[in-house]
């Protein structure tokens, strides 16, 4: 039997998707994330206050101009606001569309080894689906992350060395489950209807694997990430010309509070639109893949 310690021998330890109570605030507002990103932030926000100082001092002391651009600023930041949700639905859009792909891989591998159970005579073709199934979502999610972490070869079923000759991992399982449906319908141990039915289900695991790759190969376009940043940058460096007749010295911690919020929300957008990394807000597909692990090892015991 495909063991824990066995199918995440070289998985690296990480927490999973943050799990909260929407309905405590206290707790949310000062939750250890947000003083992760404070941390994050805080050299941004020290140079931006160091800056607004700067300029502080030096107006107020040398040129004394009776002017404000809090109007002109006010303006672009409610462009520069429907921007950002612009950019956090994209890339919430992304984050939920893997979580239903590694949903239906859950399902799909259940489906998979209820019909293996139901359909196959030989007990090696079960002991090799039992490795097969969970291998795949453990390869997958490693596959994502761009990690190198292989399963011991002395617990591989028999026919699954060529596993090591292939560097695309899901797909090399995929072939070699194909294969073996294949001589199973050649031995005659299942009827033509039975193999449409498992050509099927290991065709959906070939999906949720493209879909898988498109969002983790297709980033947010250059231009528009950068065009963002460059916005969010220069709106507020020149935050504090704006504010600086009108709050004096009080512009310094205003225009901090401005400069982590505008960033924040883009840091939130940059962590989400890959959800198969190891963030702390990606997608828990160490959780997943164990989960299909054990409900096929109950399955095809």
């Amino acid at each position: 039997m495909l063991s824990a310690e066995l199918l995440f021998l070289n998985a690296p330890n990480r927490i999973a998707l943050i799990k909260y109570d929407p309905k405590n605030w206290f707790n949310l507002i000062f939750h250890a994330y947000s003083k992760q990103v404070f941390r994050k932030l805080l050299p941004g926000m020290l140079g931006i206050a160091a800056l607004t100082t700067l300029l502080t001092w030096v107006e107020l002391r040398y040129f004394d101009l009776d002017m404000s651009t809090t109007a002109v600023h006010s303006m672009l930041g409610f462009v520069l606001g429907l921007f950002l949700v612009f950019r956090t639905n994209t890339a919430y859009d992304r984050w939920w569309e893997g979580r239903k792909a590694w949903g239906a891989l859950v399902n799909n591998s259940r489906s998979l080894a209820l019909k293996v159970e139901a359909f196959a005579k030989s007990e090696e073709d079960k002991v090799f689906f039992r490795f097969a199934i969970p291998a795949f979502a453990y390869y997958l999610k490693q596959h994502l992350r761009g990690a190198v972490a292989d399963l011991l070869e002395s617990q591989w079923p028999a026919g699954c060395n060529v596993l090591k000759e292939w560097e695309h991992k899901p797909n090399a399982l995929s072939h070699l489950m194909y294969t073996r449906v294949k001589a199973m319908r050649d031995r005659n141990e299942i009827s033509a209807e039975e193999f449409f039915v498992l050509d099927k289900e290991l065709k959906a695991l070939t999906d949720v694997l493209g879909i898988c790759e498109r969002i983790r190969n297709t980033p947010i376009p250059y231009s528009y990430s950068m065009y963002m940043k460059k916005f969010i940058f220069i709106y507020v460096v020149t935050l504090p010309l704006g504010f600086v007749t009108v709050f004096g010295y009080y512009s310094i911690p205003i225009v901090m509070l401005v400069f982590y919020i505008l960033v924040s929300i883009e840091l939130i957008a940059e962590e989400i639109e890959d959800p198969f990394g190891e963030d702390d807000n990606d997608l828990p597909t160490d959780t997943l893949a164990d989960t299909i692990r054990r409900n096929v090892e109950e399955i095809l015991p």
